[in-house]
Formats: C-alpha cells, structure tokens, sequence
C-alpha cells in the first residue's frame, strides 16, 4: 500500500474541487450512460493469422514477394496461373516504393505499399477484385530468420467477413506452397 503526504493529498483534494469535483477531462468515471453509448469497437473483426518457414533467407523471400519477375513466377506455380492468361488480364507489376501500387494475378489482386522494410517486414493495403469499390485490407508480411530459413509471420485484417475461409485457403496455395517451391528451385 502506498502512503500520499498529507501536502499532496491536499493538493489532489484542491484540483479535484477546482476541476468542478470531476477528475479532468482525461479521466473520468463511468456512468450508466457510458455503458449504452455506442464506441464503434468491435471484438468481431475478421482476422487471419498464418505462419510458415521458407527454406531461403529473409532477403531472399522478400525479394520473390517484391518482385514483378519473380511473383509471376510464383504465380505460375499456383494454382492461380489461369489468372495472368484470362481475357483483360493484367501484367504484374509491384512498385519498389512506399504508396507504389503493385498488381498480381492478372489484377485480381490490388493495392498499395504502406511500409518496405527489405528483409525484414513488407506492409500492403490489399483488395481482391471481386470487393466493394474502395473495401482494403492490410496485409503485414513479418520475416524473421531462424535456422531453417525465414520464418513468415502474416496476417490480414479488415476484409469482408464472407471472405475469410477463402482468403486463409488462398494464402497457403497461392502464396506459401508456390513461394516455397519458387526458393528450392523445384
């Protein structure tokens, strides 16, 4: 238990009856109010969080995701290669700076670079094509080396919540499985 002086009791007890026996405009009690008023929090928002261990270095795997070359590459190792071939498909295309776009699978994904952290992190504001106009997600692709290559700690949120089952299926067989065997060269 802490003891408070008597001074600074008092002078706690005089800012209180100054600020009209409230504790401030930083601090103050709940009321039964509160409690009905809406806050715009959610504790439902979809989420998806995956990991995976590439056998390549941290450089290496950041480069494949940043790279135009190499993405279509890996997409040509998904299942998704039907996608750069469809009728008003787009070219891949990623930008190498912070707000660059960039356009993957024949530009049924799009978005934007929030944050490049070469080796280490890559941070994108994502939509798929089939989303309302101007609906992102965020995508955060943290890479961090361990002694079986580069451990990708990844997760999206922010997206339709319909899309949710989809989306962490796609992870795994549009990006992981290809990305891997893109880096063994297999």
């Amino acid at each position: 238990m802490m003891i408070i002086p008597a001074r600074l009791r008092a002078a706690r007890l005089a800012l209180f009856t100054l600020l009209g026996g409230t504790l401030g405009p930083l601090v103050q009690p709940a009321t039964a109010d509160d409690q009905q008023q809406p806050t715009g929090l959610t504790a439902d928002a979809p989420a998806i969080h995956q990991e995976t261990v590439i056998s390549a270095t941290c450089v290496r795997v950041y480069g494949a995701l940043t790279s135009a070359q190499d993405f279509e590459t890996i997409t040509r190792l998904s299942d998704a290669a039907d996608l750069l071939t469809a009728p008003n498909a787009k070219v891949t295309a990623i930008s190498s700076r912070v707000g660059g776009a960039f356009i993957l699978f024949g530009g049924y994904i799009t978005g934007r670079n929030l944050e490049l952290t070469p080796g280490k992190r890559l941070v994108q504001a994502w939509r798929a094509g089939g989303w309302d106009a101007g609906e992102y997600s965020v995508v955060r692709f943290e890479l961090r080396s361990e002694p079986g290559g580069c451990r990708i700690i990844f997760d999206q949120r922010g997206f339709p919540p319909s899309q949710g089952k989809s989306l962490a299926h796609g992870w795994r067989v549009h990006y992981w499985e290809p990305l891997s065997k893109f880096l063994s060269g297999k």
